[in-house]
C-alpha cells in the first residue's frame, strides 16, 4: 500500500469515527425519528453524502451507533479481568462497574431505549452484539461456579437473570430519576443520592447470590 493509500485510509477511518461519535450524540438525544442527518453532518464536519457513502442510510446509521454502543461496553467489561478475583469481590466489582458506567455514559442507556422502542429491528440480525452478550453471561455464570466452589454462592442461580438484575437496578433508577425526584420528593442525582443507591445495588445483588 502506498503512503497515499495509507493516508486516504487514516482519513476515511477518522472521517467514519467523526460521524459515529456525531450520530451518537444526535441519536440519544432525538432518537431515530427525530435526529436530523443535517444535525450529523455538521457535527461531524463532513457532509449528507459521505454519511450515506460510509452507512448507507440513516437507519443502517443507527445500526452502526448501536452495534458500537453495546460492544463499547461489552468490551470494557472484560477488562475488568474479573477471571483473577476471589467470587465475590469479582461479582461486586462487576455491579460497581455497570452502576458508573451508566452514570458515565448516558447517552447509551438513551439508545438503549430507543431502540426497545423499535423492538429491536436494529438488533436481530446484530450476531457480534449477541455474541458479545453471551460473553458476559459466561463470565458471569463463571463467577457464580467459582463461588459454589468457595461455599460463598447458593446453587441454581440463572447467569442470565442475574445479569438482567445487575442491569435493571440501575437502569431504572437513572430512566426514572425525573419522575422519582418527584414521586419520592428526593434529589436522585445528587452524590450522597447515588453512592446510597450504589450501595442498596451491591447489597441486593450479593444478598441475592450468598449461600
Amino acid at each position: 500500500m502506498s503512503a497515499t493509500d495509507t493516508k486516504k485510509k487514516r482519513d476515511a477511518e477518522a472521517t467514519r469515527k467523526r460521524i459515529l461519535e456525531a450520530a451518537k450524540k444526535e441519536f440519544a438525544k432525538n432518537g431515530l425519528g427525530g435526529a436530523r442527518v443535517d444535525e450529523i453532518a455538521d457535527r461531524a464536519k463532513a457532509n449528507k453524502r459521505m454519511i450515506y457513502h460510509y452507512f448507507g442510510s440513516k437507519e443502517d446509521l443507527f445500526r452502526a451507533v448501536l452495534e458500537a454502543a453495546y460492544l463499547h461496553i461489552r468490551n470494557a467489561e472484560k477488562r475488568l479481568e474479573l477471571d483473577n478475583l476471589p467470587a465475590d469481590e469479582a461479582l461486586e466489582k462487576l455491579v460497581k462497574f455497570t452502576w458508573d458506567y451508566y452514570l458515565k455514559h448516558p447517552e447509551f442507556i438513551t439508545l438503549v431505549n430507543s431502540e426497545n422502542l423499535h423492538r429491536a429491528r436494529h438488533l436481530k440480525d446484530a450476531e457480534t452484539i449477541a455474541d458479545a452478550t453471551m460473553g458476559l453471561v459466561a463470565m458471569v455464570e463463571k463467577i457464580l461456579l467459582r463461588g459454589q466452589e468457595q461455599g460463598i454462592f447458593r446453587d441454581g442461580i440463572d447467569s442470565v437473570q442475574l445479569n438482567i438484575t445487575i442491569a435493571a437496578i440501575g437502569y431504572y433508577y437513572l430512566t426514572n430519576r425525573f419522575t422519582g425526584s418527584i414521586l419520592f420528593k428526593r434529589d436522585m442525582m445528587n452524590p450522597e443520592a447515588l453512592e446510597e443507591r450504589l450501595s442498596f445495588n451491591v447489597e441486593t445483588i450479593m444478598r441475592l447470590v450468598r449461600a
